[in-house]
């Protein structure tokens, strides 16, 4: 069980010349950035995210418990559909894209409004600044948890940082990665590939192989995994130290 409930990391976010806000429905919890205060037009999309999944669900329950990729529907709605199409080929259920999809559904509804938008939803990211900016890694325990970031120019926003860890925070894993990090342009899919990779690691050892079988995935444009004392990174990616 891990003890890293609290989301301090929230208290170190400097979005300077942004307006931060809280947004929380049931289990989504959004740290949220913008130019002003839009924070109810962030619940009102947290809300719509929501109805459309929940009514999905209930629909079709296997949908929320399934480990294994969920067919194609043309009648789902759009949040849904992204869930799917994220998933489907990496080997994980499409709940596992959830906390990013929904920040990027926020984050892409709150830039009709703002031209500025960073959206954390426990871990996940889906940001657009018009500056650089420097995301944190954070891996519990390891020696080298917060002493590396990753440089995400402008060119590259909106952007999508997701990641995944079998000893830190509740989501479900299979493997035993203080984290797995991964940058794509879909927040959706890279929360997803976090898992699936996350699954595959049981030890150092795991850690070469594991990222070889992701690599070639469309749309992921690189990522990080540590293990203890045991850092691995590649593709179109720039680590800076802290």
């Amino acid at each position: 069980m891990s003890h890293y409930r609290r989301r301090t990391y929230r208290e170190d976010v400097l979005a300077r010349d942004l307006t931060t806000f809280h947004v929380a429905v049931k289990e989504t919890d959004l740290w949220i950035s913008a130019g002003k205060n839009l924070k109810k037009e962030a619940r009102d999309l947290v809300f719509d995210c929501r109805y459309q999944l929940e009514t999905y669900i209930r629909q079709h329950p296997a949908f929320a418990t399934t480990l294994s990729a969920w067919p194609e529907d043309p009648y789902a709605p759009l949040l849904v559909k992204e869930m799917i199409g994220a998933t489907k080929k990496i080997g994980v259920g499409p709940m596992a894209s959830v906390a990013g999809a929904i920040a990027q559904y926020v984050c892409k509804g709150l830039l009709s409004l703002s031209s500025q938008v960073i959206v954390e939803n426990g871990g996940d990211i889906c940001l657009k600044l018009n500056r650089t900016v420097t995301v944190s890694i954070f891996a519990g325990t390891s020696p080298l948890s917060e002493r590396f970031g990753l440089s995400i120019p402008a060119k590259k926003m909106p952007m999508g940082i997701c990641s995944s860890s079998g000893t830190v925070g509740h989501s479900l894993s299979m493997g035993v990665a203080d984290v797995v990090c991964i940058l794509s342009f879909s927040a959706s899919m890279a929360d997803g590939v976090a898992t699936a990779l996350g699954n595959q690691i049981k030890g150092k050892g795991d850690m070469e192989k594991a990222i070889d079988e992701i690599q070639g995935l469309k749309d992921i444009l690189g990522g990080v995994v540590i293990v203890k004392d045991k850092m691995a990174s590649w593709g179109d990616i720039e680590l800076v130290r802290l």
